[in-house]
């Protein structure tokens, strides 16, 4: 197809009837086409089939053919899009503007892909400068000189044609826009990639931010089933205490109308009795045989045995200070209710940070046994050949876990039933493993021990004693190495046994344990690391 072919004006395309581009376009037999529905149309409206162009006349109506020819031609134009809002449209389209594919720079033109043909065909305007299609092209000219903006000129930091940098910018320093484009899109790269980069960090910020609140509402939601639990069963111990007041009341009431049932029905059967005798009385008050009323007489003159009721009264039930007891021993019973609930709450809290301990066999005593899987210790009278490595307890029959902790917090659990002497807790790295030394903060430790006496310490220096209700079955070791906390729990119980406040730490911590000699077999039972079953 030739280039003039290729330009054809876009109205040549267009039905004279509907004045819009060719729908399945037909020709009349004088030549003429049309869009096939409207010139359908066009007949069946008049009496004649006359051509709307020529006025030709056919007497009779003519059979219509699709112009091959027109419809690829218009199916090729219509190929092209329209140039939308924002696009550069083509400054040659008549009509529908399509979208313009480059522009020239020499001919300040926008061209779509029909009419740029030329500027690529032809040798004269292959010369000129095509660019992707801009707006506004004669802001690319230099408005003085009416040239080209070709050069950047580096020390006015501007564009500039080539007369600029013969007459006015003599002196300075030029490169071409092309180079001073690539340096500066290098920039834009770097600058763009740090703009990623900033967007990059906001979104992990913002993942943050999100899980900062998910673990916010995981913590309301842990809070107020707590709260729920623990104000639940405060008010079943306060609905409890009504209906145990209500009952004493009601069973101080029943006695007292059982008791004055009693008495009327024993008042009741003494009047039934009175009557009785007052009507033999009567009758023998009016009888006139005297032999009759003498004999009789003696039998009637006492009154029938009665129980002297002077004395005798159905006192008010008193209620003084029942409700005052009551509200009394309610108090007290919420008082450990309330302290038996938070310190399971707070047992419940810190086995959250429960951890994986298992007991290094390299700190291990040469007395002590561990278990394959590093969960128990336990003392055993044969001293077993070890090699005497740092890390190594040969004074007290000690073993360190293999897990240490510099930050955070952390808990584990040990099973010390059956034992009669023992000692747990933690330890830091420097503390003395080859000679004498007295378990207390001072020198690294911070444990509690059951001693030889079956009483039970907290090895402070000097020791504090601990009044226990009962013997642990099972030990919680708790540590927040930031807030200097260690803390000790009875597991079943769900009691806090002591905690270690104040604490300095600044080097690692261990677990610590200390099974003691087996005592004549008496305490030959392991220490046991458990696994860690939240209360519920």
């Amino acid at each position: 197809m030739s280039a003039a072919s290729c330009l054809r004006s876009e109205d040549q395309f267009r039905c004279s009837i509907c004045l819009d581009v060719f729908t399945d376009p037909v020709s009349t037999p004088c030549g003429h086409n049309f869009c096939k529905n409207c010139i359908n149309e066009h007949w069946n409206s008049n009496d004649q089939y006359l051509c709307p162009l020529c006025k030709e006349t056919f007497y009779t109506r003519p059979e219509l053919h699709i112009n091959t020819f027109i419809s690829e031609m218009v199916s090729h134009s219509s190929e092209q899009q329209a140039a939308k809002p924002g696009e550069v449209p083509c400054d040659v389209c008549t009509g529908t503007k399509l979208k313009a594919l480059k522009s020239c720079l020499v001919c300040l033109t926008s061209y779509c892909e029909t009419h740029l043909e030329p500027h690529l065909t032809k040798s004269v305007l292959k010369r000129h400068q095509l660019i992707d299609p801009v707006e506004n092209l004669e802001d690319r000219m230099c408005m003085k000189h009416d040239k080209p903006l070709e050069l950047f000129c580096k020390t006015d930091q501007t564009c500039v044609c080539m007369l600029c940098s013969v007459l006015d910018h003599k002196t300075h320093e030029f490169v071409p826009l092309k180079e001073e484009y690539e340096g500066k899109k290098a920039k834009l790269g770097k600058t763009e990639a740090e703009i990623q980069k900033m967007i990059q960090k906001r979104r992990l910020k913002i993942e943050e931010i999100k899980h900062s609140v998910d673990l916010s509402e995981e913590a309301a939601d842990r809070e107020k089933a707590e709260g729920v639990q623990v104000f639940t069963a405060l008010m079943q111990s306060v609905e409890r205490s009504l209906n145990e007041l209500i009952e004493t009341i009601e069973e101080k009431q029943r006695t007292a109308e059982k008791q004055a049932e009693d008495f009327i029905k024993e008042l009741e059967q003494e009047i039934s009795e009175l009557k009785k005798r007052s009507s033999e009385v009567e009758k023998l008050s009016h009888s006139e045989d005297h032999l009759h009323l003498l004999q009789n007489f003696p039998s009637l003159k006492a009154v029938p045995p009665t129980k002297d009721w002077t004395e005798v009264c159905v006192h008010p039930s008193s209620y003084e200070r029942t409700v005052v007891r009551a509200v009394a021993q309610l108090e007290e019973t919420l008082s450990k209710q309330m302290k038996k609930l938070l310190a399971e709450l707070e047992l419940k809290r810190v086995q959250q940070y429960a951890v994986d301990v298992t007991l290094d066999p390299n700190t291990a005593y040469p007395h002590l046994i561990l278990s394959a899987d590093g969960k128990q210790v336990k003392y055993s009278d044969v001293k077993k050949k070890l090699p005497d490595n740092p890390e190594r307890f040969t004074h007290y029959c000690i073993v360190l876990g293999k897990q240490s902790f510099s930050s955070g917090t952390f808990y584990f659990e040990v099973q010390v039933k059956e034992k009669t002497r023992w000692a747990l807790g933690v330890a830091r790295e420097s503390i003395n493993r080859k000679g004498d030394t007295t378990l207390s903060p001072h020198n690294g430790f911070w444990t509690i021990w059951l001693t030889n006496r079956n009483e039970y310490e907290a090895l402070a220096g000097p020791p504090v004693d601990l009044s226990l209700k009962s013997d642990p079955q099972k030990v919680g070791v708790f540590v927040n190495y930031e807030e200097g906390l260690v803390s000790f729990y009875d597991v079943d119980a769900a009691a806090l046994i002591y905690s270690f406040t104040g604490c300095s730490f600044t080097e690692k911590l261990y677990p610590f344990f200390c099974p003691y000699p087996n005592d004549g077999g008496k305490n030959s039972a392991p220490l046991i690391i458990c696994p860690v079953n939240q209360t519920e």
